[in-house]
């Protein structure tokens, strides 16, 4: 049996594990998703030649594919773009509370 890979981890969640922010850590996730839908709609204009089947139907269908392609990837963190996001707020965020106290 094999398992899914939207629900495969590399590192647990600092929420999930008792510290940090979960809202900032799925919003850098969304973020990270929004870059590799934008670099497989890249990859698909860059084709070859014509799609014999090709249609409009299609061409949703696979946008569709490659949205739920990018959020499950963003979901695994492996790309590290979401991980340099979310530090790089937390440490604005430590340095702004330091700050103001």
């Amino acid at each position: 049996m094999t398992t899914p890979i939207s629900s495969v981890r590399a590192t647990p969640a600092p929420a999930a594990a008792g510290g940090g922010d979960g809202g900032l850590r799925k919003a850098a996730e969304a973020f990270e998703a929004v870059i590799l839908r934008q670099l497989l709609a890249s990859m698909r204009q860059a084709k070859l030649g014509d799609d014999i089947f090709g249609s409009s139907a299609t061409d949703n269908f696979r946008e569709m594919a490659d949205a739920k392609t990018a959020d499950s990837i963003a979901a695994m963190r492996q790309f590290g773009i979401a991980d340099m996001v979310e530090a790089q707020f937390r440490g604005r965020a430590a340095s702004q509370a330091g700050a103001i106290q």
